[in-house]
């Protein structure tokens, strides 16, 4: 009997009370993987991204190294590296970080946000050297500092600029987050991989987890959407 045959005869074996409840879990820590690693990776990619803009080598040049080395290898290595390597580095496991690190969810958060924290500079980066002279040369008029300048015009508008490319990479987290499993996290995939080595049923198991993917991408696409109507309802003609 062809295999995807066998996985169909399968579903309601599969699809019991402990499995939904598996599938379940591995939701919950995919969702809490990605959304942290996004959280920390954005508020640690807005002071880095300001600090790219300067014309000094000695201030950009080190987050242009982070973001080179980031953008430039595998996510797949990187976890690997720091899963394997923390262990590695000499006396930790009498430190209190091992009590911490030696989970493997938090060394697949500090992969995650480190990668995420990389593409989200550049983009961040990207969208403040775009920002119309006009609009900095108005609130130098206005007698705003820089810090005031960087808070109250070009932050706010370099964000409604890098909306949609940000809305791409946070879809592209969620995809990646995939290989969390390799490091024995149990996420989506790794509940659709204990799931398939209990019923045998790869089709069946794997094409579940797919739905509940799109069904998050969806998700994030329609959030993302509203939030951009919102952030430029200033350029929607009135109604009169």
């Amino acid at each position: 009997m062809p295999e995807f045959l066998a996985d169909l005869l399968n579903q309601n074996a599969i699809f019991n009370a402990t499995t939904v409840t598996h599938y379940w879990d591995g939701l919950v820590t995919t969702v809490q993987l990605v959304f942290l690693s996004l959280i920390i990776g954005l508020v640690l990619a807005v002071p880095l991204a300001i600090l790219r803009t300067f014309r000094n080598p000695f201030v950009a040049g080190p987050v242009w190294l982070y973001t080179y080395i980031f953008r430039g290898t595998p996510l797949l290595i990187q976890l690997y590296i720091i899963y394997y390597g923390i262990g590695q580095i000499e006396g930790i496991q009498e430190t209190l970080w091992w009590d911490i690190f030696r989970d493997p969810f938090y060394p697949a958060l500090l992969a995650f946000t480190l990668n995420t924290g990389a593409y989200t500079t550049e983009i961040i980066r990207g969208a403040l050297m775009t920002t119309p002279h006009g609009e900095i040369e108005a609130a130098k008029a206005y007698g705003m500092s820089w810090a005031l300048r960087m808070r109250r015009i070009v932050l706010p508008s370099a964000f409604r600029r890098a909306i949609q490319a940000y809305s791409n990479e946070v879809i592209f987290m969620l995809h990646a987050s995939a290989i969390a499993s390799v490091v024995t996290i149990v996420d989506l995939t790794g509940a659709a991989r204990d799931i398939y080595s209990r019923f045998y049923a790869p089709f069946t198991a794997f094409i579940a987890v797919a739905l509940i993917y799109m069904v998050l991408t969806l998700l994030i696409v329609y959030g993302f959407r509203r939030l951009e109507q919102h952030l430029l309802r200033h350029l929607k003609p009135l109604n009169h």
